[in-house]
């Protein structure tokens, strides 16, 4: 089980740890249901953690327009396991997508300060 929390801005939070072989960061991140990958990150971070190229990607955005991502490789630590994912790049804040939370059950107290609460599927 992953906990997280509700921002001041109305935000649901979790943070997770990324590496890329001996590097590891702790980022915070926002879960966003509206986007389908798996996860962003600005490329900042992706630099600092030395993320490998894979390609790119094109996704429609919430306002219909197309946008070109590059992707990325990174490790995750996700509900305790080291998972391999793609990161799209994007000078947002860190987005959680849906790819990474198929299979798991997602519950919000929508309230300044309530809990995110992430479980496995049985």
């Amino acid at each position: 089980m992953m906990q997280g929390f509700v921002n001041q801005s109305c935000e649901a939070t979790l943070p997770i740890v990324i590496k890329n072989n001996a590097t590891t960061q702790l980022v915070d991140t926002v879960i966003d249901t509206g986007f389908s990958g798996f996860l962003t990150l600005p490329f900042d971070i992706i630099s600092a953690l030395g993320l490998s190229w894979e390609g790119r990607d094109v996704a429609t955005l919430g306002d219909g327009t197309s946008c070109t991502f590059e992707v990325y490789m990174a490790i995750v630590i996700w509900d305790g396991q080291y998972r391999e994912i793609y990161v799209n790049e994007s000078e947002t804040a860190p987005l959680i997508g849906m790819r990474l939370l198929r299979g798991y059950d997602l519950r919000i107290q929508a309230i300044e300060g309530g809990t995110i609460t992430i479980e496995a599927l049985k």
